[in-house]
């Protein structure tokens, strides 16, 4: 119970203390983890369907389709411009994708999905990397603290 409750407040500080583009890199990172989880509820290594698993594989591409949608809300159109206007084209069109995929059970439309929200994220990564290399690179400027 105690180890539970610790990586409970671990997650939570982890995520209180994210800045904005590290929350959007765990938000990929969560929808990765389930779609690989309804990847393996389907059996695509095992080639073996499981019709018991059909709750649990639309469980997983439903909260794949809602970790997009809070993707496409946190879009600002105004900053992003063109970049914004698109990823939420994107966005709309993987949770279409998805919505098929769920009522198809279609492994390989929940596996473009899945390689495609993974090269985003790996696009985010590199632009937060860049960022902070940038930052961290800045000559430091003294504070007056006298006043």
């Amino acid at each position: 119970m105690a180890i539970t409750n610790a990586l409970s407040a671990y997650r939570e500080t982890r995520i209180k203390t994210a800045s904005q583009g590290q929350l959007v890199i765990m938000l990929y990172d969560e929808a990765v983890k389930h779609l690989d989880r309804g990847l393996e509820l389907i059996g695509v290594n095992t080639g073996k369907k499981d019709p018991g698993k059909i709750e649990k594989i639309s469980k997983s591409i439903l909260k794949t389709q809602e970790i997009i949608t809070e993707l496409m809300v946190s879009l600002d159109f105004e900053q992003g411009g063109d970049i914004a206007r698109n990823l939420f084209s994107l966005y709309t069109w993987f949770n279409q994708e998805l919505l098929e995929a769920n009522v198809h059970q279609d492994a390989r439309r929940i596996t473009i999905i899945r390689n495609m929200v993974n090269e985003l994220r790996g696009a985010w990564a590199e632009i937060i990397a860049k960022n902070s290399a940038e930052i961290n690179n800045r000559p430091v400027s003294g504070v007056n603290i006298a006043g």
